[in-house]
């Protein structure tokens, strides 16, 4: 399950902003639609997608990765064949919605969400490794991207990148992927016996293997959204999103601006995620000690910083710090930012608390590269919308320093049968 998990995050690029990066000046030129009008297109696929979103998380807790990983990839697949034939701005529109939809978001929903089934007390660990699909992917995919692109056009390297998916998804997760382990006479972190010791999940104990149900005090979507915890936790994964991918979607050209080539702004890419494969590990584990806000908080401030020093970088070998520092907050990001949600709001409802968060995020990162882009057509610099992005992750920091784990019983805890007559009165 976990490899499974792993491979979902590796195969979900064709859909993530790192990936598409590559594609843009190609696509710009060959389609001969602006910057501008790139990145609405961009927006338009986010707004699709937070609408979406919520009900696929629903969906997922209904019908588990089982089915929803090999659909996932049959669609992320057909997408990437639709973005190698377009012709127009609505056709880009369509594409951007699909791979947005399915890549970024459905399916690293299901691969995490598997894993969130699948292990408890050392649940941040195993997001840590999951990490590493998403660390290794950003190393790799950009690089391959570029090399097919340059060989053989933008619109071969679409096609190349569906192939990858339906051989490395579709079947292995028909044959390999089961839903929860309880079904199958096992308990989470693969014990083959219930452990009285309370991991992260406080509260949660397993029911018998037989049922396959795990009687927990998961908060429902109502729930998790009257706690303030919820909404704090969702600043920094909108702000991760939002400036992230702002910074991501525009990197060549961004670095384009302080005499960094092409080649080496996507090779940036490539030290951001080598950071990040090994920030994650650790963060996982930091993770499983409860300290999920303090890393969060300390994402925001290295996000910030990164921003900080692009907007003012005093020399081209500077850019190799601000590779590194968005390769630490992506790592904390991809263990603690994932693992939070399933700590905090339990296990039960876990798809569809974070399908609303995701849809949330999703749409604050196609907001993301408009005001960049917009910016340079308007001034003629990116500084202004750099400046922006540079305050945000530290207000998002802040308030994520006083988001406390629930305690207690959720708003509506799950009830119990009331005990009948007889067994009343031998109690």
């Amino acid at each position: 399950m976990l490899a499974m998990g792993t491979a979902g995050m590796f195969l979900s690029a064709p859909g993530q902003s790192f990936s598409v990066a590559a594609f843009i000046d190609p696509m710009l030129g060959d389609l001969g639609i602006g910057r501008t009008w790139y990145s609405v297109a961009y927006l338009c696929a986010g707004l699709c997608g937070g609408i979406v979103l919520p009900g696929i998380g629903l969906l997922l807790d209904r019908l588990g990765a089982r089915l929803m990983l090999p659909l996932l990839g049959v669609l992320l697949g057909a997408a990437c064949l639709w973005m190698s034939s377009i012709k127009s701005l609505a056709g880009l529109c369509v594409g951007f919605t699909m791979i947005r939809c399915i890549g970024q978001g459905a399916l690293t929903l299901s691969a995490t969400w598997l894993v969130g089934e699948w292990f408890q007390q050392r649940r941040g660990l195993a997001m840590g490794i999951v990490g590493l699909g998403g660390a290794v992917s950003v190393m790799t995919i950009p690089q391959i991207n570029d090399a097919l692109i340059s060989e053989f056009g933008w619109r071969v390297a679409w096609s190349s990148l569906a192939g990858m998916v339906w051989v490395g998804l579709v079947l292995p997760a028909l044959l390999l992927v089961r839903d929860r382990p309880e079904p199958l006479g096992l308990f989470p972190d693969g014990r083959w016996t219930e452990d009285p010791v309370a991991g992260p999940d406080a509260g949660e104990s397993s029911s018998s293997a037989s049922g396959g149900n795990f009687r927990d005090m998961s908060f429902g979507v109502r729930d998790a959204l009257a706690l303030s915890s919820f909404w704090k936790l969702l600043a920094v994964w909108c702000t991760t999103a939002m400036v992230g991918t702002g910074l991501i979607f525009h990197q060549v050209d961004l670095l384009r601006a302080h005499g960094i080539p092409r080649n080496q702004a996507l090779w940036l890419l490539g030290l951001q995620a080598m950071v990040a494969t090994v920030t994650g590990v650790w963060a996982g584990i930091l993770t499983d000690r409860g300290h999920e806000r303090y890393l969060l908080a300390a994402s925001m401030l290295f996000l910030g910083s990164g921003v900080g020093l692009v907007l003012w970088l005093p020399s081209p070998g500077w850019v190799v710090l601000y590779g590194g520092l968005l390769g630490l907050q992506g790592g904390i990001i991809r263990t603690a930012g994932t693992a939070v949600w399933i700590n905090y709001y339990g296990r039960t409802n876990q798809g569809a608390i974070r399908g609303v968060a995701m849809a949330a995020a999703v749409v604050a990162a196609a907001v993301g590269p408009l005001p960049l882009a917009l910016s340079l057509d308007l001034t003629g610099s990116y500084a202004t919308a750099l400046a922006v992005f540079a305050v945000i992750p530290l207000v998002s920091g802040l308030l994520v320093l006083t988001a406390h784990r629930p305690v207690g019983e959720p708003l509506a805890p799950m009830t119990m049968p009331s005990p009948t007559g007889s067994e009343a009165a031998s109690t």
